[in-house]
C-alpha cells in the first residue's frame, strides 16, 4: 500500500509516517518511481508505534522494542528491552515527582494569595457602652 492508504487506515499522517521512516521505526521498500510501498504488517506496526509512544516511550526506545513486540502487543523478552524499560518508567517516576512537586507549589501559592486577598474584618472587641447624654 502506499503512504496515503497507510495514514489513511492508522489515523496517522503521512508527515508523521515519513517520520518514522526517517527515525527507523518503519521500513517501507521503494518502487522504482520512488514511493513508498508499505507491506501488510506496516498498518499493525504503525498502530503499535502509536500505543509504546502513547505509553511514553520516546521514539529511540520503541526502536528497541517494536522487533520485541509481538501480533498482540505483548512484548517478548529480548536483550536489553526490560532495561530499556525500566529505565523509561524510572525517568517518568522521577518526571511524575517533579510535576508533583510543582503542583503541590501552585496549590501552596495559590492558597496564600488567596489568603492575603481575602477580605480583613477586625476582630469584635468588647461592646463599650456609650454614654448617655444629660436630658
Amino acid at each position: 500500500m502506499l503512504i496515503g492508504e497507510l495514514a489513511e487506515r492508522t489515523g496517522t499522517s503521512e508527515r508523521l509516517l515519513r517520520y518514522y521512516e526517517r527515525v527507523g521505526l518503519l521500513r517501507p521498500q521503494r518502487r522504482p518511481n520512488g514511493y513508498r510501498f508499505y507491506d501488510g504488517a506496516a498498518e499493525e506496526s504503525v498502530l503499535r508505534i502509536r500505543a509504546l509512544l502513547a505509553a511514553g516511550l520516546p521514539t529511540r526506545v520503541i526502536r528497541q522494542v517494536l522487533p520485541c513486540t509481538a501480533e498482540d502487543a505483548a512484548v517478548m523478552p529480548c536483550p536489553g528491552v526490560l532495561d530499556a524499560l525500566r529505565g523509561q518508567l524510572s525517568a517518568l517516576d522521577e518526571r511524575s515527582a517533579r510535576i508533583a512537586s510543582a503542583r503541590e507549589t501552585l496549590v501552596r501559592t495559590i492558597a496564600a494569595a488567596e489568603g492575603a486577598l481575602a477580605p480583613v474584618y477586625p476582630e469584635p472587641g468588647p461592646v463599650r457602652k456609650r454614654a448617655r447624654e444629660p436630658a
